[in-house]
């Protein structure tokens, strides 16, 4: 065979195998909010837990590179549930520095693949999908714990994951009053300005914890403190408490009291709340809390494999750190309601 045959021959193969190009779907936070409702979220974090759970999923740890040069890391959360046709990754990223630079702190982008080709078939905010799936949690969580006729509740903290946790509760329970509490009380009637427009509750910015907590039947603590932010023996019987800032060793901001005499304790994942947040590993250390206390998982609940809530007075207590399932479950959702909708920017490649 002669040179000029042989380059012949690789170019037919090549168009062969080159039967299309790469679409790729690209969604900005305003088409996500337009996409996926809150109550649809929850549908989705229920659907990721359960999988989760019962052992449907390949979800590895994340990998985690250091820029030191930078003072940045960079995390890859990634993972396949077949269930949901959902694969890919959330690229995550912590550079404390960066808003000296007019830079978000914790830039997150998920990319998405088909699950039968392996190609990108979608790109979205990773931003905002991880404030969604997260308020879900909570959701689903007060959803299956809190008692059905909660009319208080108590939010503790006023930074980016506070109002996808509000809108969250909202969902679930027929909420009368909104009270809100952070150290900067500025901060707090801020937040209330912003997203009390239209909604029928009454809110109330809180200039203690103590104030905030008082008869509250719904608690979600979302900080970054390393310190408790609420006396947990104030709380009253039947409370439901949501803990969803600590995410390292040295962040705690429940109170001991609540993780050593919950009735109920669930949490996201087992692996990532036993071995990320303080609130459960500083009792841990101190010899006041054991692994055997936690009831189950989120996916064991709604997959019926534990107890909930046994009675009015019971006080229960939900922990999240998160993982790429939920990440992936959602965003795969919200990709095939864009196609369907013919909503966000394709491009090809």
């Amino acid at each position: 065979m002669t040179h000029a045959h042989a380059v012949a021959e690789r170019n037919i193969r090549n168009a062969a195998v080159r039967t299309r190009n790469m679409k790729i779907v690209v969604i900005n936070e305003k088409e996500m909010r337009s996409i996926m409702s809150m109550k649809d979220a929850i549908l989705a974090v229920k659907e990721a837990a359960s999988n989760y759970s019962a052992g449907r999923t390949d979800i590895p740890l994340r990998a985690n590179l250091n820029v030191k040069e930078y003072n940045g890391n960079s995390l890859y959360m990634y993972g396949y549930v077949p269930g949901s046709k959902a694969l890919g990754v959330k690229l995550v990223s912590v550079y404390p520095d960066n808003p000296k630079k007019g830079v978000s702190a914790c830039p997150a982008t998920v990319i998405l693949e088909d699950a039968e080709t392996g190609e990108v078939n979608a790109i979205m905010d990773g931003t905002y999908l991880t404030r969604l799936r997260t308020g879900a949690l909570s959701g689903a969580a007060t959803e299956l714990l809190s008692r059905k006729n909660s009319k208080v509740f108590t939010l503790i903290g006023t930074g980016g994951q506070a109002e996808c946790q509000l809108e969250a509760v909202l969902a679930v329970r027929d909420i009368k009053e909104v009270r809100v509490y952070s150290r900067n009380i500025d901060n707090v009637k801020k937040f209330i300005e912003r997203v009390s427009s239209g909604k029928t509750q009454k809110f109330v910015a809180c200039k203690s914890s103590d104030e905030a907590i008082e008869n509250a039947d719904i608690i979600t603590a979302v900080t970054i403190s390393n310190v408790p932010v609420f006396d947990g023996k104030k709380v009253k019987k039947g409370c439901h408490i949501n803990g969803v800032g600590s995410y390292t060793p040295e962040m705690s901001e429940i109170d001991e009291y609540i993780v050593c005499n919950s009735g109920k304790i669930i949490v996201d994942t087992m692996d990532g709340t036993i071995n990320e947040t303080g609130d459960f590993l500083k009792p841990m250390n101190k010899g006041l809390f054991k692994k055997e206390m936690i009831t189950g998982e989120l996916g064991d609940l709604v997959n019926g494999k534990c107890k909930g809530r046994e009675n009015d007075d019971e006080l229960t207590f939900f922990e999240t750190t998160g993982s790429a399932v939920f990440d992936l479950v959602t965003g795969q959702k919200i990709y095939e309601a864009a196609v369907k909708k013919n909503m966000g920017k394709t491009i090809e490649l």
